[in-house]
């Protein structure tokens, strides 16, 4: 069985961006678990509340087959944090896939991991792509090797599909 792990804000986390993605990884069958920075209740803009399955802090990356990243103001607080930016980077050593919806492929970039690849994030931050090196399509969804980006909660159902196509590829991703 494929495993995901989602990472949101522990407060303003974006509703659609965490439950259209969640209920497609599941009905295709992949194992979803819930990480924020505390075991608490993470709220969502919206009203969503989740009881993460863990902390940030106990993500082994070796676990998943995914890491996705979910958007809203509350990402922001994962932009610079470097707990991130190493899940990020070790998923992407790994082969594995990287992803990230809305506000979040800020902390992709500012990782350092979209410097020369095309993505996309939320119309307002299309400037900090640019700024780390990445190819700025504003697409709704795009997807460039291991790594699939999407721009907001318009894009959550398409930003889903994609991560479950990915994840039943057979193809194994090298590293940058």
């Amino acid at each position: 069985m494929k495993k995901a792990v989602m990472i949101v804000a522990q407060e303003n986390f974006r509703d659609e961006e965490f439950l259209q993605p969640k209920r497609i990884l599941q009905e295709a069958g992949i194992d979803v678990k819930v990480a924020s920075w505390a075991k608490k209740e993470a709220l969502g803009m919206l009203g969503a509340r989740v009881i993460p399955d863990l902390t940030v802090q106990e993500i082994d990356v070796q676990d998943f087959d995914v890491v996705v990243f979910v958007g809203g103001g509350g990402a922001i607080a994962y932009w610079d944090n470097i707990a991130a930016h190493k899940i990020a980077c070790d998923t992407y050593s790994a082969g594995k896939i990287v992803t990230a919806i809305c506000s979040a492929p800020v902390i992709l970039a500012r990782a350092g991991l979209l410097r020369g690849r095309k993505a996309t994030v939320f119309s307002s931050a299309g400037v900090e792509l640019s700024a780390a090196g990445a190819i700025y399509t504003a697409k709704a969804v795009e997807k460039d090797g291991n790594i699939i980006t999407a721009s907001g909660p318009q894009a959550a159902t398409d930003f889903g599909n994609q991560i479950v196509k990915a994840l039943s590829e057979t193809q194994t991703y090298g590293t940058k």
